[in-house]
């Protein structure tokens, strides 16, 4: 809906930590009862609404993290239920990622240094007459009970504090507020869900540490926050934290780098209940200190509220827990914006990960209208940087110099690729263009610029690349420098974006002809360059050879010959990764594409290091952020980059989805669908499910005595083709 707002974005007069705004509402008399009554708030930080007491509504971290320069969203509640003839507002606002750390710099306040509220409630009553109350110097703010509050560093509560709410003598630590300079056209509503509450989690152990730390295992490395009452000396102090694993026995915090990742919680002498909710964490163990009963610990599951879309099991253990690690880890880091990894001091929108992972993400859930929200900030972000796609969206990396040995962001192949391969991976989803439409300027803008970078010879060679990230084999402090060629993978990428552009330019009824000139120049420019008559890619690694089969840039006998050479490397490395962010995602479908099926699943089914499976071995409930993370003697990876729960090496999961289990769309929006599993690395099951906007697609086949044996249902009005490993197909 439509806002016309006439309140003002306001602030304390003095400067408080986590304050709490508030403001008493007497109902206009002589118009009846309130019709309706709608609360539009948003905030410069994080905030928690209460009406009469009682939660606004379910969403917490509000208004989350957007590009706040050019929009700050607002979220409205239907109060209507709330109100009574005289009712108090209150909303504590922290930190949050407008004044709080952000970023792996040290950046403090990059958006401004002052916290704001600004609100206005609606009310329409039974006889037409609406009352507007709306944030202005009527309003006061005074010191919450929070007294120290950061999405890195956690949060500290004082119980102590809220007697002083209902003390009539201490009315005086309130003050007034001022009006801030603010332009509420910048105001936006949501495109995406709320960050709300999910399942509670109990302590599954409870023990203690070979240095008499008291520590507690949930099971599960979960994003959110651990709740709890509690009851002991006025004044005393419990503190609980927060880590994703164990190193010696003891809580493993050095891969938080300098995030403290700790609660504090300060006893009133009574009965407190505790839930620090202007803060999260990433963690599966908390080291826990102070009067508290640690089986009394509830760990809360936190992310955006997103439908569950997409199934998988099969008869390995193993791999099932594969696909749950991809499912966590996609819950972690789906929390407002699609991060990287939640725990440590980073958990920014890096576009890279995000660009190999998004047909993943829409398998799993209803993912269209987080990401598109996403997608608008991209926009924007673009749009102020001459057509350069931000490495993160928002994007604070503008706001701090560069780390020492990066040069200054410019786009990059797969992070800026974001723009056009995202909104594709939604169209392909969920069939409905209007994504590309909202998008294509940013996805043209894209194009546009990588070939303004570009050689004159149609080749990506030059400038800063991220290449294939996190090679296995490339140096533990030099994870770009990979055995790929990055302007081969440049270039590669340069010819799936333009195509896909030319796509979606049909798509949407569209002149194709700019684009897809430019991906005919590329695809002929990377055959001259890079491929030779053998079939040989240059830099001659498993990176190389997936990126020119599944991107489409060889003809079907060089095709054959770069699959049968990497066919060949993957056996040489005895079945071991070794490839890393480019090369991951689609190396299995490069090698099922060209007739190995088998050295895929030789991959996929892999347990030594580097693998998929070597982290579920090692106990993993989250996808990894390098191969390594930990190491077979438990010990924790020594780089500065380890973190256990990063989703990109997780995009593997498409492959399971469509070749595995065998769903896969033949044309957008699986209005048709294309039913062809592939039956291998010992499975003798596989199934899957998929809720469509046409309905719920499943697929099951069993392998009995050598007979292959599959069971499909399609929605009403859903057609599709079953594609047999014996080549027979049958129309449904």
């Amino acid at each position: 809906m439509t806002v016309t707002w006439t309140a003002s974005m306001v602030t304390p007069a003095v400067d408080l930590t986590a304050p709490m705004f508030r403001r008493t509402v007497d109902l206009d008399t002589g118009h009846g009862a309130v019709a309706q009554a709608l609360l539009h708030v948003s905030s410069l930080g994080v905030h928690e609404v209460l009406v009469g007491g009682v939660p606004a509504g379910p969403d917490v971290l509000s208004p989350g993290w957007s590009s706040y320069e050019w929009r700050l969203r607002y979220r409205t509640h239907d109060v209507t239920a709330l109100l009574h003839d005289r009712t108090e507002i209150t909303a504590t606002v922290g930190n949050g990622w407008f004044r709080g750390r952000l970023g792996f710099q040290g950046g403090r306040a990059l958006y401004g240094d002052r916290l704001g509220l600004v609100a206005q409630l609606e009310i329409t009553f039974e006889d037409g007459h609406r009352q507007v109350v709306g944030t202005d110097e009527s309003w006061e703010a005074g010191p919450s009970d929070t007294l120290a509050d950061d999405l890195y560093d956690g949060q500290t509560i004082d119980a102590r504090r809220r007697e002083t709410y209902a003390n009539v003598g201490v009315e005086s630590q309130f003050y007034p507020v001022r009006r801030l300079p603010f332009d509420t056209s910048t105001l936006a509503p949501y495109v995406g869900p709320p960050v709300v509450r999910h399942e509670v989690l109990r302590p599954q152990r409870v023990w203690a540490s070979p240095s008499g730390r008291t520590l507690v295992d949930f099971g599960q490395n979960l994003v959110g926050w651990v709740r709890f009452t509690a009851r002991g000396p006025r004044g005393s102090e419990v503190r609980v934290r927060h880590a994703e694993v164990l190193e010696d026995g003891e809580l493993g915090v050095r891969p938080l780098r300098d995030a403290q990742a700790t609660d504090r919680f300060i006893l009133s002498g009574g009965d407190d209940f505790f839930e620090p909710t202007l803060t999260f964490h990433g963690f599966r163990y908390v080291e826990v200190s102070g009067p508290l009963d640690p089986a009394a610990l509830e760990a809360v599951v936190v992310h955006s509220d997103l439908r569950r879309t997409g199934t998988f099991a099969c008869s390995d253990p193993e791999l099932e827990q594969l696909h749950r690690n991809v499912v966590w880890g996609l819950r972690g880091n789906f929390l407002d914006v699609p991060t990287d990894c939640p725990q440590r001091n980073e958990r920014l929108g890096w576009t890279g990960d995000l660009a190999v992972f998004a047909p993943s993400a829409a398998y799993l859930y209803d993912v269209e209208s987080f990401l598109a929200d996403w997608l608008v900030d991209l926009a924007i972000e673009q749009r102020h940087a001459d057509d350069k796609v931000p490495f993160c969206v928002p994007d604070v990396l503008k706001k701090v110099p560069p780390p020492p040995g990066m040069p200054e962001p410019d786009t990059a192949a797969i992070w800026g690729d974001a723009a056009v391969w995202v909104p594709w991976a939604l169209y392909q989803a969920y069939g409905d263009p209007a994504v590309l439409e909202r998008q294509w300027d940013s996805m043209a803008g894209h194009v546009r610029r990588v070939e303004a970078l570009s050689s004159a010879n149609d080749l990506w060679d030059g400038g800063f690349q991220f290449g294939d990230w996190l090679d296995p084999d490339a140096p533990p402090d030099q994870p770009w420098n990979a055995k790929a060629d990055p302007a081969v993978v440049a270039t590669a990428c340069r010819y799936r974006s333009a195509r896909m552009l030319a796509d979606a330019a049909v798509a949407l009824g569209r002149d194709d002809a700019e684009f897809r000139g430019i991906a005919e120049r590329t695809r002929a420019a990377f055959n001259a360059a890079y491929v030779g008559a053998d079939g040989t890619v240059h830099s001659d690694c498993t990176t190389v050879y997936t990126l020119a089969i599944v991107f489409g840039l060889l003809d079907p006998d060089t095709e054959a010959l770069a699959g049968k050479r990497l066919a060949d490397l993957v056996a040489a490395s005895g079945h071991r990764i070794s490839t890393g962010f480019a090369g991951t995602p689609y190396i299995c479908e490069a090698l099922a594409r060209t007739g190995h099926v088998d050295d895929a699943y030789g991959l996929l089914m892999q347990r030594a290091c580097p693998s998929w499976l070597y982290a579920v071995t090692m106990g993993a409930t989250t996808v990894w952020e390098r191969w390594d993370s930990m190491l077979p003697d438990g010990s924790i990876n020594p780089g500065e980059m380890t973190s256990f729960n990063h989703y990109a090496l997780g995009a593997v999961a498409d492959w399971m989805h469509r070749t595995v289990a065998g769903i896969a769309p033949l044309e957008p929006g699986y209005g048709r669908v294309l039913v062809a599993p592939r039956p291998g690395g010992g499975l003798t099951w596989a199934a899957s499910t998929l809720e469509t906007r046409h309905g719920t697609v499943s697929v099951r086949w069993e392998l009995t005595d050598g007979d292959l044996d599959v069971d499909v249902t399609l929605p009403p009005g859903v057609t599709g083709v079953v594609s047999l490993p014996d080549g027979t197909e049958r129309e449904l």
